[in-house]
């Protein structure tokens, strides 16, 4: 089967990882939260491993980095959102630390990739 260049940058299998922990965690939200935080951390955290996607894909160096810096910023959304979801106590502090890691490690690599693909 056809591997796509997107699915072998190690980014964007974390990400996809970040999105499966992010399904899990939110699994135990209060139902309350089902349109609230739920659905604002499921779709920032897919967002991060989409643009990942529809960047690899595009021709010209500025549209990539473009798409890069989106899944950086996602990122950042994700973090902010699950430290409010600490705060609240919806998600334990042990919970919020795997995820920040992963997270750091996420916008390390999209900045390392933006860099190694501008060109002037």
């Amino acid at each position: 089967m056809h591997q796509y260049s997107f699915e072998k940058l190690g980014v964007w299998q974390e990400a996809r990882s970040l999105s499966v922990t992010i399904y899990k965690i939110t699994g135990n939200f209060p139902q309350d939260e089902r349109f609230g935080l739920v659905s604002q951390l499921r779709r920032a955290t897919i967002s991060i491993a989409s643009n990942i996607a529809e960047g690899s894909g595009r021709t010209s160096y500025k549209d990539q980095a473009n798409f890069y810096q989106i899944a950086y910023s996602s990122a950042l959304e994700v973090l902010n959102q699950l430290i409010i979801s600490s705060d609240l106590g919806f998600i334990s502090i042990e919970d919020l630390a795997v995820c920040r890691n992963k997270i750091e490690s996420i916008s390390n690599k999209l900045n390392s990739l933006r860099r190694s693909i501008k060109k002037d």
